[in-house]
């Protein structure tokens, strides 16, 4: 039985099994240390990035992903706007610092067909439904969750996105430091609970994204969420605090 998950290391005593004298194993997560990218023969750097095949959007059109002949998909996402975007540029700068710098094609506009919003795929990077987006805020939130999701799996040396306690794990810091809970945008969808909303949604959505995980049921899922909840709930890196 699965305890806990850290996706920071955590001192000596609670370094084994049962440590925690709860009559279950803790799940520690080992840490990559922070290191200089590692450039390819074309010189662009190698990230080591998940593979979710459930993340991923069938995005095509005319059988190919659409990039820079996708009208709508460069006028939300441009060169200029990775500096634009304040929490886009942190995430970008936290994952250069933490060994994983990406360029500008990480992130691609494509045509999906599928409801979906967007999704992240390790050896791939971010893809963003532009179908599906009205405003750039919309655009802004997909990234920054997605790019959270990078992070995670670029500080952690084990991340293994088949595991649901790994997922539920990450996805609740998504959820909780990208704004996807913020009470507007709870309003805006229809849930008018006033105290308590921001946890509640951030569950909700844990549910929704880790129950498409298809090495996760819906009972998997809910208890990996509650095992990992408190402890990666208060995992704010790369920010001093909830933003």
């Amino acid at each position: 039985m699965v305890c806990a998950y850290f996706l920071t290391k955590l001192p000596a005593p609670l370094g084994g099994d049962d440590q925690m004298g709860l009559g279950c194993r803790v799940l520690l997560i080992e840490l990559r240390p922070t290191r200089r990218p590692k450039e390819t023969a074309a010189g662009q750097v190698h990230l080591k990035l998940l593979q979710s095949p459930w993340q991923r959007p069938n995005g095509t059109e005319n059988g190919r992903r659409l990039r820079s002949n996708n009208p709508r998909g460069r006028r939300f996402i441009g060169r200029q706007w990775w500096h634009d975007a304040p929490m886009v540029k942190f995430l970008r700068e936290n994952l250069e610092k933490s060994g994983c710098a990406i360029g500008d094609k990480f992130i691609k506009a494509i045509y999906c067909n599928t409801k979906v919003s967007g999704g992240y795929a390790r050896g791939e990077g971010i893809v963003v439904c532009s179908n599906h987006m009205n405003i750039q805020d919309e655009v802004n939130q997909v990234v920054i969750h997605e790019l959270i999701h990078a992070y995670d799996d670029c500080r952690a040396a084990n991340l293994d996105w088949t595991n649901c306690a790994h997922h539920a794990c990450s996805e609740i810091r998504s959820g909780h430091l990208s704004g996807d809970c913020h009470f507007k945008r709870e309003l805006l969808r229809g849930y008018l609970k006033v105290r308590g909303h921001g946890q509640e949604c951030v569950r909700r959505r844990v549910m929704k994204s880790v129950t498409a995980n298809p090495h996760c049921s819906e009972a998997a899922a809910k208890d990996a969420m509650e095992a990992v909840w408190d402890v990666c709930y208060n995992d704010t890196k790369p920010f001093d605090r909830a933003p």
